[in-house]
């Protein structure tokens, strides 16, 4: 039986700071649960891009690829997806295992429940709705990596333990901003609730910083091809022609 997600129950952070990993540490991704279909990412001046289509539901996809337990502060339009508060890397998240995968389907509501992520108009969506539309668009991850152990009680007399070497410090990825940006037309929907079961785990971070920051930004596929992102897409121009039909027909009323 699979084991249920966890979310951090206590978030201590340490003081050091761990340098950014050469490979990402959490996959993300975003599945259309509605077309069940994993979303293409598209690059663009320094972000990657995802097309929503609008009513859709979805869900975030999470991958652990590393072999510890990781913390993973999920964002959704400038929100923490799981507490509702504007969202901040030090607050509350998901927890990983080691090699786990998972997919968030909305925003958390109970241990139990979540109401179900879904593309809509970005005055209908719930960062908008609750006052808070300046970053609709955007679905973001803060990821840290789990404090080891703390090492055992060394009596007096005994050989004291070697000290920590100092990491360099965290880089955020930093995203650029598209100057020529169309109007946001899709923000992420506060949708029916739907089933998903959670525990508790307590979880100290090593680092006060996180050691990955990762965002995807989304809008409809119009939009993409307006700022250049997809292809516009063709239409064949109707052009007259002399024979159009077959026999004449009737007008209407007669």
């Amino acid at each position: 039986m699979t084991r249920p997600l966890l979310l951090a129950l206590v978030l201590l952070a340490g003081t050091a700071c761990l340098p950014l990993p050469a490979r990402e540490l959490v996959r993300l991704d975003v599945v259309d649960r509605d077309a069940a279909t994993l979303m293409p990412q598209y690059a663009h001046r320094g972000d990657a891009w995802i097309a929503g289509i609008p009513g859709h539901r979805y869900a975030v996809r999470l991958a652990n690829t590393t072999g510890e337990r990781v913390l993973v502060v999920l964002s959704v339009d400038g929100v923490n997806a799981v507490t509702g508060e504007t969202a901040a890397p030090g607050q509350a998240g998901y927890v990983l295992g080691p090699w786990e995968s998972a997919e968030i389907v909305g925003w958390r509501k109970s241990l139990d429940d979540v109401a179900e992520f879904l593309f809509t108009d970005v005055p209908d969506s719930y960062a908008a709705r609750t006052g808070r539309p300046a970053d609709v668009g955007v679905i973001g991850i803060a990821v840290f990596r789990e404090a080891p152990p703390a090492p055992p009680i060394v009596l007096e007399g005994e050989a004291r333990a070697q000290a920590k070497a100092s990491a360099p410090a965290a880089r955020a990825e930093a995203a650029t901003a598209d100057a020529a940006a169309a109007p946001q037309q899709l923000g992420t929907g506060h949708g029916q609730r739907a089933w998903s079961t959670v525990g508790r785990t307590q979880f100290v971070r090593a680092s006060n910083r996180p050691a990955q920051l990762r965002q995807l930004r989304y809008d409809d596929a119009a939009s993409l091809a307006a700022r250049g992102i997809l292809p516009r897409p063709w239409i064949a121009e109707r052009r007259p022609t002399a024979f159009p039909g077959g026999f004449v027909a009737d007008p209407p009323g007669e």
